[in-house]
């Protein structure tokens, strides 16, 4: 698999394991939630840009690249109510997703109703699973018989919804809140003076301590949301 880094939430990188040919993504333990609205926004480019690689089918059975144990095939609910499907490691070392089902988590990918998949289907004999590539006939079966995905399609009202969420996001996660900054030094300063109290320090030096801990403190915490 190709690695490549995507910005983490509270500072760092994730390093994200990509498989264009399968077309899928590799998440170890919890990293899925650790990427910040910038990183879901490159990481949809990127899924965009290999779009028409050549793809093969998934195996019926994936296993786990740390500890090679077969992998358990789960299903999971978006906000719109809609469901993906994933394979995660039962020894918790992560999960393997493909391209369409992590943009249908993401609310780039819309599912088609019934009728729709009816409506397609009289137009459109077969299609490609999004979850494992197969080919689906779709006058016959109104989700994927091998790794049971429904049918979906990259809706571009969809698309515009999720970009335009992701991006205010970003935005909002890189703006400083300079209220919000000198609310959490005003507390951390109020903690500090509790346990001063607690243990008293000598009184002719007390003054100074408060000065430069205040000030050490709200250049400390100003170096933490700017480096993001």
């Amino acid at each position: 698999m190709h690695k490549q880094r995507f910005a983490k939430k509270l500072g760092g990188e994730v390093v994200l394991d990509l498989c264009f040919s399968c077309q899928g993504l590799w998440f170890d333990e919890f990293e899925s939630l650790q990427l910040t609205p910038g990183s879901i926004i490159a990481l949809f480019k990127e899924i965009h840009a290999h779009r028409t690689d050549p793809q093969q089918t998934l195996s019926s059975v994936l296993h786990c690249p740390h500890c090679r144990d077969r992998l358990l095939h789960g299903l999971d609910v978006v906000k719109n109510g809609g469901q993906f499907n994933y394979h995660r490691c039962l020894q918790k070392h992560g999960r393997f997703i493909s391209f369409g089902q992590f943009m249908i988590e993401k609310g780039f990918v819309r599912q088609l109703t019934v009728s729709e998949v009816k409506t397609l289907a009289a137009r459109i004999g077969s299609i490609h699973c999004q979850g494992c590539g197969a080919p689906v006939d779709i006058r016959q079966h109104a989700a994927c018989p091998h790794c049971r995905s429904a049918i979906a399609i990259l809706d571009p009202a969809a698309v515009e919804q999720a970009l335009a969420r992701y991006q205010h996001a970003e935005i909002k996660r890189q703006t400083i809140d300079v209220e919000a900054l000198g609310d959490a030094i005003v507390l951390q300063e109020k903690e500090k003076s509790r346990q001063r109290r607690a243990r008293p320090e000598p009184a002719n030096h007390a003054l100074d301590i408060d000065a430069v801990d205040l000030l050490a403190n709200g250049i400390e915490l100003l170096w933490n949301i700017l480096r993001r």
